[in-house]
């Protein structure tokens, strides 16, 4: 995907941009089919949910666990953590249209909005009571939205690496306003970037700053390569503009907010605390946790901290 960091400058902001990248919060694990099957054979179902937005995959019994990934992002980011989830929850994996080869008829239209919406008809349609929601980058900015706009969907959220206002990262200042030159900007590079070719290398080279396992990296390259370009565009110009920061201070969910931290090329601990305290300041309970040596996409660079922290979320 096409980094906020070109439309930014040369500075230590960038390194945050690297870290929290709701412009680029696209990839997958490769470690993920190892980990598939060495696992008792678990019973996968297709929701019965009929959605251009999204499709969801279910698996596993129990109180109810909704996984969104990030931008770009294929579902198979969270399936190690779904498959250990699924002796003891009802796991929904959630597939966003457009993204990591799943079809989108949308044109430019807008696709923040109208995701939350298809969300809040999942949890409604099919019956689920106050599931937990656990949202990577861009897909928990979206979790945040569906619980502002239909607090009766959510029981509590988990914000893997990802803020309530992205553009924030501009500066203190930044409004979605001021964003929208800048995000319009991402949209028309994105949409005219077609070689393959040219896409896998820029993102190879963007998941530097994701991940820091390399074999992670090109799974992030192959999520690049095969979202829609048109999808992605509306996505990331959204992301820019969405401010979620005036309904914080109305919630009254339980809501945990994971920050990655890496003083070997990520972002700096110091300024990354820092601005997670600032740009969650309203919200009433938030429970802020630092997770060191990690990169944008935590539950790869981190796992076996990433599942201590999402089983003390879940209890």
């Amino acid at each position: 995907m096409l980094h906020l960091r070109h439309f930014v400058g040369r500075s230590t902001l960038k390194v945050l941009f690297l870290a929290s990248a709701a412009a680029l919060a696209v990839g997958g694990t490769v470690f993920v089919a190892t980990q598939a099957q060495a696992e008792p054979a678990l019973v996968v179902q297709a929701a019965p949910f009929v959605s251009d937005r999204m499709s969801v995959e279910v698996i596993g019994s129990g109180p109810d666990v909704i996984l969104i990934p990030g931008l770009a992002s294929s579902r198979e980011v969270w399936r190690p953590l779904a498959t250990r989830l699924a002796a003891t929850h009802r796991v929904h994996l959630v597939q966003l249209a457009g993204f990591a080869g799943e079809p989108w008829s949308h044109g430019d239209g807008a696709f923040a909005e109208p995701a939350v919406a298809e969300l809040a008809r999942y949890v409604a349609e099919t019956g689920l009571e106050k599931p937990a929601v656990i949202g990577h980058s861009m897909g928990a900015l979206l979790g945040l939205r569906l619980a502002q706009t239909h607090p009766e969907a959510v029981g509590r959220l988990m914000s893997v690496d990802s803020l309530p206002f992205f553009s924030a990262l501009y500066g203190p200042t930044a409004t979605a306003e001021t964003a929208r030159p800048f995000a319009e900007q991402a949209r028309a590079g994105l949409i005219a970037e077609t070689d393959p070719a040219t896409k896998r290398s820029r993102g190879l080279a963007t998941a530097a700053g994701m991940a820091r396992n390399e074999a992670v990296r090109a799974e992030i390259a192959d999520w690049t390569v095969t979202s829609d370009n048109h999808a992605v565009a509306s996505a990331m110009a959204d992301v820019m503009t969405t401010d979620a920061r005036p309904g914080l201070a109305a919630m009254t969910i339980p809501v945990t907010a994971l920050y990655a931290t890496d003083a070997d090329g990520g972002p700096p601990p110091a300024m990354a605390q820092a601005l997670w305290q600032r740009e969650y300041a309203s919200l009433p309970g938030v429970t802020l946790i630092r997770v060191d040596g990690s990169r944008h996409f935590i539950m790869a660079d981190q796992p076996e901290r990433f599942g201590e922290l999402v089983d003390e979320f879940l209890r």
